[in-house]
């Protein structure tokens, strides 16, 4: 008799199927949660989400791609995103990024080797009156020059 043993991924979407429910309301709580877990959604949790909710695979991936903090690949353990809004660019966001890639030593949509700090553009961080605004992880940063940047990546890094 074949015995299969469930992998640790697939008892930890169980325990939160349990926890969000099998409706597809519990889809982004249970995403969220596998992407605080891992910083990101593996192949393989995608797929045992569709079946745990009974929903189509294209489905799970479609809300992933659909939100910018949710990922398919690894990133690092620290995100740092600038906000790419006109707004900010009036207020000298393109400064500020380059000092960050100078920084950092790696180009935006890059993370560094150590895969301590991924670096991403952010299409709006609801900051448009405090720009040039960065946010990392969750912690956002309002009204950013060069300088602070780097005082603020200094304490990241």
């Amino acid at each position: 008799m074949l015995v299969l043993e469930k992998n640790a991924m697939t008892e930890e979407i169980e325990q939160l199927v349990a926890k969000f429910g099998k409706g597809r309301s519990s889809l982004l709580p249970i995403l969220q949660s596998i992407q605080r877990k891992h910083n990101y959604i593996p192949d393989f949790a995608q797929q045992e989400v569709a079946r745990l909710l009974d929903i189509h695979p294209v489905e799970v991936y479609s809300v992933i791609s659909f939100y910018a903090f949710l990922n398919t690949k690894p990133k690092g353990r620290n995100i740092v995103r600038l906000c790419q809004t006109i707004t900010c660019d009036l207020a000298g966001k393109k400064s500020v990024a380059l000092a960050i890639e100078r920084e950092l030593g790696i180009k935006f949509g890059e993370t560094t080797k150590d895969n301590r700090i991924t670096l991403e553009y952010a299409n709006c961080l609801g900051m448009c009156d405090q720009g040039p605004a960065m946010i990392i992880n969750e912690r956002v940063y309002p009204k950013v020059t060069p300088e602070k940047a780097v005082e603020i990546l200094s304490e990241v890094k």
